[in-house]
């Protein structure tokens, strides 16, 4: 270091120069010992010269003896640690180190980087731009990056950097792409696209925008139809193309649809399946029109929440199986059981949403429980109840026709009240009154119905009254049962006449009593040709019951049955004959034929057990043939033993010999014998040995 280099501050004044020969002097002393002749820190050229100018004659100086006697004169003031040698050499080893480092950083120091959000950019050069602008593209952001293309777009064509300037301005393009299709994947459409349009349209890579935003845009649209497909078919209940659909996200190239959209489509179809479950089961127990199960079909679609795609339907669903419960008790008040139908609405719950509908069945119900009452007393309550209802309320109109109905009704009601207890005494002239009285009563008043079927059952009555006796002295002579007899009694009821309430009755003995006239007549007939069957002159009794079977008399059915019978006797008797005439002949053909005609004859005939005689002797014949047939032609014989019918004597022994046949014609496969290894020959020695 030279003397120019020291700053004017660093000069000593004369008034410190004995307290700087001192240090002089003990820096010497000091550097005299360090090895290898390195001179000390402190000692320097300017230092020399100070130690010069305080000895202007030249003399020289002992140093020696003066350092001597100064630090025997000082040593007693300084502290004991100061007079350590370790630690003066640990000084003297830190302090050119550290001085030598700083000498070294200075020189070597970088120039400091240019604070770039304080630079003046329409002076800055392109260095300091693309500088800058790496800074700002480092931190991959969308706005630094677009801050970064918009420093050094700004530079002219021909600079030359500018084949680096495109290279970055392609690469921050790319970035801003990058980070706009990561906004993608996360859900954020719009956010994309409207990162990707940042893009300058100056630049290279502007190109791929349009293209990356179409490509989002188509893969987005797939997504989302796909998603709504599958929720439409949710909201159908077709559970199997929900998921089938759902599985068609996975496939998606956005992590959105493919993760999260997918996900949570799959809880969601899962959810709806269980309530599409709790409502079709509600659906079915509200087909069963029951009125317990209504109301558990009501608690399981409101059970489904607001959340579920099928929460709609489910809202629906409530209020129609509230009406399906109000049309039960409808159809109970038209059955006129009225408590019931009152019970039935007083359950509907207020979440069906019918209440009004409800209060108003209800009121009219209830009044027409007190009208059914049938005293004048009841409708008098009916009329008190129904004219409570509001003229605004939709049953207004027919409360007031029932109003009008049940005022007429009283009047009606007053008559049919006199006419009951009139008729209640039971005579003749008081039924004529009742009868009277009732009908004063319109046919066009609400009780006209009422009164005509009153009037009807007490007319029973008076006829019953009057023609009675006519019946009872019919009976009376009947009970003979002879022609004569009988014959009065049909005349005796016949009195009675048509559409009175005794017809029916008299009508009814009258043909019992005709039908034992013609059994008594017809007898003898009928007794006649069984005669003739007995003795087997079956054509002449068929003739003879014939007359009586097409009369259409009493005895027509017995003389009909008895003519079948007959009939069928004589088709036996020819059957048996034919066959024994076709059995003659001796062949199989005609012993089969034979035994056909033998087997139609009647279970009931007496010629049964000479059919089965003869069906026995000729299927005995047919085996014969058949084993004879069998000898030259075993097909034949089989063919001619299967014609043997069953249950006959030789039906046994024909498919005993049909099997053999069969086993002749088709033998089973013998078994092979097993490999059993030859035994090996015996050794010449051996058989020696042996024969020894």
């Amino acid at each position: 270091m030279t003397e120019r280099d020291i700053p004017d501050s660093w000069s000593s004044a004369s008034g410190r120069e004995p307290d700087q020969n001192k240090r002089l002097s003990r820096t010497e002393q000091f550097g005299e010992t360090q090895p290898f002749d390195v001179p000390a820190t402190g000692s320097t050229s300017k230092s020399v010269k100070r130690r010069k100018k305080n000895h202007p004659k030249g003399l020289p100086i002992n140093s020696n003896s003066e350092e001597t006697t100064q630090l025997s004169s000082t040593s007693r003031k300084w502290p004991r640690w100061m007079k350590s040698w370790t630690l003066w050499l640990v000084l003297l080893m830190l302090i050119p180190g550290s001085v030598g480092f700083l000498a070294m950083a200075m020189l070597f120091k970088l120039p400091s980087a240019p604070n770039c959000p304080s630079i003046f950019w329409p002076l800055a050069s392109a260095s300091v731009r693309l500088h800058c602008a790496q800074l700002a593209a480092s931190k991959q952001t969308v706005n630094d990056l677009l801050q970064a293309i918009a420093l050094v777009k700004q530079l002219p064509q021909n600079h030359p950097l500018h084949g680096e300037i495109d290279r970055f301005i392609e690469e921050w393009s790319r970035d801003i792409l990058k980070l706009a299709d990561e906004s993608f994947q996360t859900g954020n459409l719009e956010e994309a696209i409207a990162t990707a349009q940042k893009i300058p349209e100056d630049v290279a890579a502007y190109k791929l925008v349009d293209e990356q935003i179409g490509k989002w845009q188509s893969i987005w649209s797939k997504a989302e139809t796909t998603y709504n497909g599958a929720i439409a078919e949710v909201k159908e209940r077709r559970w199997q193309s929900a998921f089938m659909l759902s599985a068609k996200m996975l496939r998606v190239d956005n992590q959105y649809w493919a993760g999260t959209k997918y996900d949570q489509l799959n809880r969601l179809i899962a959810t709806a399946r269980e309530d599409g479950d709790k409502l079709g089961k509600a659906e079915s127990l509200a087909n069963s029109k029951v009125v317990d199960n209504l109301l558990e079909a009501i608690k399981l679609a409101e059970s489904i929440g607001q959340e579920s795609y099928l929460y709609q339907k489910a809202q629906q669903a409530i209020p129609a199986f509230g009406r399906k419960m109000l049309e039960l008790a409808q159809t109970k008040l038209d059955k006129q059981d009225a408590d019931e139908a009152l019970n039935i609405a007083r359950q509907i719950p207020e979440s069906t949403k019918l209440q009004g509908e409800t209060d108003d069945f209800i009121a009219i119900a209830d009044a027409k429980r007190s009208a059914w009452i049938g005293n004048v007393s009841g409708l008098e309550a009916a009329i008190a109840q129904a004219q409570q209802i509001d003229p605004s309320r939709p049953v207004y109109n027919e409360a007031q026709q029932l109003i009008a109905r049940w005022q007429l009704e009283i009047e009606d009601v007053a008559h049919l009240e006199k006419a009951r207890i009139l008729a209640s005494q039971g005579t003749v002239p008081n039924l004529t009154a009742a009868i009277a009285q009732v009908q004063l009563i319109p046919a066009s008043n609400p009780r006209g119905t009422e009164a005509r079927q009153e009037i009807g059952r007490w007319s029973a009555q008076v006829e019953t009254i009057e023609d009675q006796p006519y019946l009872e002295r019919a009976e009376q002579i009947a009970i003979f049962e002879d022609i004569n007899s009988l014959q009065a009694a049909i005349a005796q009821a016949s009195e009675i006449r048509r559409g009175r309430a005794l017809y029916p009755e008299a009508r009814k003995k009258i043909r019992t009593w005709v039908g034992k006239i013609e059994r008594i007549q017809d007898q003898p007939y009928l007794d006649q040709a069984q005669e003739l069957a007995q003795s087997g002159n079956l054509t002449a009794a068929i003739n003879a019951a014939q007359q009586i079977a097409s009369s259409g008399r009493a005895l027509s059915p017995d003389a009909q049955a008895a003519i079948n019978d007959w009939e069928g006797q004589i088709r036996t008797r020819e059957n048996w004959k034919k066959a024994q005439e076709v059995g003659a002949a001796g062949t199989s053909e005609a012993l089969v034929e034979a035994i056909r005609l033998a087997d139609r004859v009647s279970n009931n005939s007496i010629l049964r057990m000479d059919a089965n005689q003869a069906i026995d002797q000729w299927s005995q014949q047919l085996l014969e043939i058949a084993r004879t047939q069998g000898q030259s032609d075993i097909a034949r014989g089989i063919d001619i033993a299967k014609s043997i019918p069953r249950g006959s004597a030789a039906y046994s022994a024909a498919q005993e010999q049909i099997k053999t046949w069969q086993e002749f014609l088709n033998p089973q496969p013998e078994p092979q014998p097993s490999s059993v290894p030859e035994s090996l020959p015996l050794s010449p020695s051996t058989t020696t040995t042996n024969g020894q």
